[in-house]
């Protein structure tokens, strides 16, 4: 059974330890709650958990524009939860079994991107010029332009680019790597949550590519996170990009899973 609402803390109370079972994998909806509790502004939310016998089995959250995140949804509770939804998913996100039963149900979607989830191993730091540093109010305008570059290159810019990349400065979650004296490539770390960060975005102008710069500002930020923030530093990938899954493994990020990234009109 569906159990829905719009406040953070009902949701947290009943999904939180649910999620926590498994943070690698649930670590989008984690960091998605503890940016939430943290202040983040949100219009409309969604929250739900799919309870077996008033035991909590599943879970799911919307907070728009975002996708709604299917990643602790099992297989079972997607036809329930499309039919509450009142029969549609216009975007959404979550591994390859339920996305492809909520893809079965709803018919052929406009667009699918499969990502895949890697964890640090044991990282090896890049022999790169330059070194990393944390981000400065200083580089706010240069920070939103790779922002919008990465969302316009990607198809995946979501909501107010310029409230994001302030949010994440204030907290001290952009990183940048500089060669020559000047920023050459971005990387962002979220807050830990369930001991777990997140790397991304990672942006490298297509002038500064292929030098190594994307490689070393990851490689900068997940040592960061593990030195003080986290017991682990993950990462997504998408799948149809070899060159940026073979630099991640490369520096120490082991496959996960995968997930897809579905859209509807």
């Amino acid at each position: 059974m569906w159990t829905f609402t719009s406040d953070v803390e009902e949701y947290a109370e009943v999904a939180e330890p649910f999620l926590l079972g498994d943070p690698v994998r649930n670590t989008v909806p984690l960091t998605v709650l503890a940016n939430l509790r943290a202040g983040m502004p949100v219009r409309s939310p969604l929250f739900g958990w799919w309870t077996v016998d008033g035991e909590p089995r599943g879970a799911v959250f919307h907070t728009p524009p975002h996708p709604l995140g299917l990643f602790a949804v099992p297989v079972e509770a997607v036809g329930p939860l499309i039919k509450a939804l009142d029969g549609t998913l216009p975007v959404f996100v979550g591994p390859p079994e339920p996305a492809a039963e909520a893809m079965r149900l709803l018919g052929a979607p406009s667009r699918v991107v499969s990502e895949r989830l890697y964890r640090l191993g044991t990282l090896s730091v890049p022999d790169v010029p330059g070194r990393g540093r944390l981000a400065v109010p200083g580089d706010y305008p240069l920070l939103v332009s790779w922002y919008q570059d990465f969302g316009t290159e990607t198809g995946m810019g979501e909501g107010d680019v310029a409230d994001r990349v302030a949010r994440r400065l204030r907290s001290g979650e952009l990183f940048l790597w500089e060669a020559e004296g000047a920023p050459v490539s971005l990387a962002a770390l979220s807050p830990a949550a369930g001991g777990v960060c997140r790397i991304g975005p990672v942006y490298t102008p297509p002038s500064r590519r292929r030098r190594g710069y994307g490689a070393a500002v990851t490689a900068y930020a997940s040592r960061t996170g593990l030195e003080g923030r986290c017991e682990q530093v993950v990462l997504f990938t998408d799948l149809a990009n070899p060159t940026s899954n073979a630099i991640y493994q490369a520096i120490g990020y082991e496959p996960v899973c995968d997930y897809a990234h579905v859209s509807y009109g």
